[in-house]
């Protein structure tokens, strides 16, 4: 059986040097991102958003070959619309809502994930990594004002001080260095950065070794994730898999303890396993095998994400296992948090104690996805007999009794509630809020009517969410008190992004004033809110602080404290 080429062909892109001073580019740089994969492509785009430009290094000559990470969330793609960059994904990404786990020949757990009328966006989308990266890349294009992106260029090292950094890179034209102000390394789970400062991952790695192969296969099967445990194609072991676009199937599979890795991803010995899956689940149509990688689950994280002027995201701060598709999902959501605090810092805006928050909120998001990654692991791939006879315990009695398959849910990557963020304004009406974001978490949907001159057009909560700290005031009638229009005034008079946006629970067209109407009668009660109401929100969509009577004082503490804290 022979290879097929993937149906998506990338560009390849040629090295570039820029103006040298004796070996030195001329230019030092504000902020200088290593690694163009999702991670450092997302941030690349929100410190533009910010109109703060950047250098993005990359080794390779184009986006990555191989599916690798696969499944964006909806949090994800919450994130990847304020880039500007969610059309792609949403065109050519599998959405999907649930998934079916299996106990030999057995259906023993059908999970949905939450999806409501509330939401715009789907809970997971299926997409290969190198579609990701192309989409990303493709909207960092369109920004080449403020994203500089060089290509087949290699860290080789790196010298940092409390004044910035020197990068030592290597080109096929030639080495050079250059000065930058700020880091970030993306550079994955080999980070280049993270080993020249002799820094080190901390946490578990697991024994359990999976294959990794693509395949090329037309099916008109649902999308939804397929779980096998102990399936007659692989006795033993655990199948995962997921239809991508283009018929590229992704199949992963446990290797039995004792087999040789090096033998296992030859396509001698991959492809009767997967002919074997293939037949178990019915599926008779001709295929091809298109990429076979192996990987070794990790649970590991940096205690910390700032070095100085060095800052960490995605994989080279962090390894979670695939179970439950934290990996890429929790490195954009990393990005997010990142950019809009280094561009504050970068402005001029912010104290660079912005930056220490960066890493207590992502380090404790870390734990939090590795708590529950390690859990799924544990499932998945027992490390120990005791882990074994306990999963066949599960799956055994999960086929007549309903209350345990609960146990074999994959618990799929959800946002994460900062709730003891050094940046969150202290609830100074404690009780007051029954229902609510409360400060830390994320902005949760809701549809609203965006009411301008006098036009009405459907809209989400999130849509408000832009580049800036927004004031969310819930209006009896689409008026904003003078002081919060006042305060409006005099922050974006000293450059600090920031607005105030009302929203009504009922339309009220005659006062002839732009608002945001609640049609659905469903935000006021989410939001535990009444007339008056304030919720303050980050530039990434994370509450900040929340009071039924704000001050405009309030507002402004808890904005300055967030920035120089």
């Amino acid at each position: 059986m022979e290879f097929k080429p993937y149906p998506f062909s990338a560009k390849k892109y040629a090295a570039k040097v820029p103006q040298l001073d004796n070996g030195i580019e001329a230019r030092r740089h504000a902020v200088t991102i290593v690694g163009g994969g999702p991670v450092g492509l997302t941030v690349a785009l929100g410190l533009a958003n910010h109109g703060v430009p950047s250098v993005l290094i990359e080794a390779d000559d184009s986006v990555c070959y191989g599916s690798r990470a696969i499944c964006i969330s909806r949090r994800s793609l919450e994130i990847i619309e304020r880039l500007g960059a969610a059309d792609g994904f949403l065109k050519t990404g599998l959405p999907w809502a649930g998934g079916r786990s299996f106990y030999r020949d057995t259906e023993v757990l059908h999970f949905k994930m939450p999806q409501d009328e509330d939401q715009k966006l789907p809970p997971m989308v299926n997409l290969a990594q190198y579609h990701i990266e192309q989409f990303l890349l493709d909207a960092a294009e369109k920004k080449a004002d403020l994203i500089d992106i060089r290509w087949q260029t290699r860290v080789t090292s790196i010298d940092s001080r409390a004044d910035g950094c020197t990068l030592n890179l290597a080109t096929s034209e030639g080495p050079y260095s250059l000065n930058t102000d700020w880091v970030v390394a993306c550079d994955g789970g080999r980070s280049t950065i993270r080993e020249a400062l002799g820094l080190q991952l901390k946490g578990t790695s697991y024994e359990g070794r999976y294959v990794i192969v693509d395949i090329e296969l037309e099916s008109d099967r649902p999308t939804e994730r397929l779980a096998y445990f102990d399936p007659s194609s692989n006795p033993g072991s655990t199948v995962l898999v997921h239809k991508q676009p283009d018929n590229v199937w992704r199949i992963d599979y446990q290797l039995r303890d004792g087999e040789d890795a090096e033998q296992a991803v030859k396509p001698e010995n991959v492809i009767p396993r997967v002919q074997s899956l293939l037949d178990m689940m019915g599926e008779r149509g001709d295929w091809s095998p298109i990429w076979i990688t192996i990987y070794k689950a990790n649970a590991l994280t940096l205690e910390s994400y700032r070095h100085g002027r060095v800052l960490f995201g995605g994989d080279a701060a962090h390894l979670v296992p695939i179970f439950g598709v934290r990996g890429a999902n929790s490195g954009i959501d990393d990005a997010d948090n990142l950019a809009w605090k280094l561009a504050f810092v970068v402005r001029g805006l912010a104290s660079g104690g912005l930056l220490d928050s960066y890493s207590a909120e992502r380090v404790f998001a870390a734990h939090e996805n590795l708590s529950y990654g390690t859990k799924s692991t544990e499932f998945m791939a027992p490390p120990s007999f005791a882990f074994d006879l306990m999963r066949k315990a599960v799956l055994s009695l999960a086929i007549k009794h309903e209350c345990v398959r609960s146990l074999i849910n994959p618990r799929q990557t959800s946002a994460i509630t900062y709730t003891a963020s050094p940046l969150n304004a202290a609830e100074t009406e404690p009780g007051a809020f029954t229902r609510g974001p409360v400060p830390g978490a994320v902005l949760p949907e809701c549809p609203l009517t965006i009411v301008e001159g006098g036009n009405a057009s459907a809209a989400h909560l999130t849509d408000l969410v832009t580049p800036c700290f927004t004031a969310l005031y819930f209006s009896e009638d689409g008026r904003v008190p003078a002081q919060f229009s006042a305060l409006e005034e005099t922050l974006q008079g000293e450059t600090l992004p920031f607005k105030v946006i009302p929203l009504t629970a009922h339309l009220h067209p005659e006062t002839r004033r732009d608002h945001n109407w609640d049609h659905t009668g469903r935000l006021f009660a989410m939001f535990g809110a009444k007339p008056g109401t304030v919720y303050l929100v980050r530039p990434d969509g994370h509450v900040l602080g929340r009071w039924h009577a704000a001050a405009a004082a309030d507002i402004t503490a808890a904005i300055h404290h967030a920035l120089h804290t």
